[in-house]
């Protein structure tokens, strides 16, 4: 059933790979192309209208050669349902039809027409108690919209489970809604509990108060993981009642956020974080030498550089013991990289990918129009 106002051409502009990538200019190997408006596989899919979708660091990488993919790029989005299957029920009809819907991007194989068992996108094997959202991330046969076997946002019509949509407020924008997918994200660093702020064991609390963490990259994840983060820092050293900042408590450093344009840092100056050009990581101005001021001083470094070489900046600032978060995906290894100080530092590396969306709307509901000037 369609929208009552919706009239479905059977075919639809769209940014396809259609192949290798192979120009220099990665732009190059994606055209504008004329193709057939998908399809719903079964009543548990939607046909959403495209109203804006987002860049993605991953999406140029993708056209570099990352993941060898092929198909319509882009997984940032803000729609709105426009059809559902023949044989979707009246229920769900009433529930979607015509709503404005954001999205997960992993579609777990329980939402295929002959659904296999592999017991973690239905979470029968209970990894979701153990590991945070397992389900919703690592479904073994996943595809992932406009990156892995699934047509993605850069065109005029997509679709998606039912169960991957999440409802945008009426009051939200398209302009604002469409980085629900980036700034989930940043709050998957939080979710996956890689950052605390307020120890709970006396000695630690009373010596520190809280990690210390650095941010590495000032483009679009890097400033959203330094929003996220400074919110979470400002609300475990305030205190609760009073909402001021608790005399008692050993306040933690603020998180640091280092980045390469002094203008895009100033986005983000009155979030909770500070803010620091990357090269007073440096002695030198060849950028050689990492100051001793910031050599393994971190307990979280959390590296959103979008550039393999992060990894190599993020090893030097992390303390022994401490953790690397790689929220980077890059098609390009990095150049004479050396693992020997993660064994010898015993470095505990995490990957964090994708975020709970329903967060992410509720946050960029409650910042007020000032603070949404980072995302621009």
């Amino acid at each position: 059933m369609s929208s009552p106002t919706a009239t479905i051409p059977s075919t639809m502009k769209a940014f396809v790979i259609s192949s290798a990538a192979t120009n220099i200019n990665p732009l190059d190997n994606g055209s504008l192309l004329t193709v057939p408006t998908p399809s719903m596989p079964s009543p548990k899919y939607a046909l959403i209208k495209v109203l804006r979708a987002g860049i993605c660091n991953t999406d140029l990488e993708i056209l570099r050669g990352y993941m060898g993919f092929k198909g319509v790029l882009g997984h940032e989005f803000v729609g709105r349902v426009v059809k559902l299957h023949d044989d979707a029920s009246e229920e769900v009809r009433k529930e979607w039809l015509d709503v404005r819907v954001c999205g997960d991007i992993n579609l777990g194989c329980c939402n295929s027409v002959n659904p296999p068992t592999c017991g973690v996108c239905d979470d029968s094997l209970g990894y979701d108690g153990v590991h945070s959202n397992m389900s919703r991330n690592h479904c073994p046969n996943r595809t992932v919209l406009g990156i892995l076997n699934h047509d993605g946002t850069f065109a005029e019509y997509m679709i998606l489970p039912i169960t991957n949509l999440h409802k945008v407020p009426d009051g939200m924008s398209n302009e604002v809604a469409v980085f629900s997918e980036p700034l989930a994200a940043a709050c998957r660093v939080l979710e996956q509990g890689l950052v605390c702020f307020k120890y709970n064991d006396e000695k630690r609390h009373m010596a520190r108060g809280g990690d210390r963490v650095a941010i590495l990259g000032d483009g679009k994840l890097g400033l959203c993981v330094a929003e996220i983060c400074g919110r979470e820092y400002l609300r475990c050293t305030m205190d609760e009642e009073c909402g001021t900042t608790a005399a008692t408590i050993t306040k933690p450093a603020a998180p640091i956020l280092f980045g390469k344009h002094q203008h895009k840092l100033d986005f983000v100056a009155n979030s909770g974080v500070e803010t620091r050009l990357v090269s007073t990581c440096y002695d030198d101005d060849e950028q050689l030498t990492v100051s001793s001021n910031h050599s393994n001083k971190y307990d979280v470094v959390i590296d959103a550089t979008g550039n393999p070489n992060g990894l190599t900046l993020a090893m030097s600032l992390c303390r022994p013991m401490g953790t690397l978060v790689l929220k980077s995906t890059c098609a390009a290894g990095v150049k004479g990289f050396h693992s020997a100080p993660i064994v010898i530092d015993e470095l505990k590396v995490v990957g964090s990918r994708c975020g709970p969306i329903e967060k992410a709307i509720e946050l960029l509901e409650a910042m007020i129009p000032e603070r949404m000037v980072f995302l621009r």
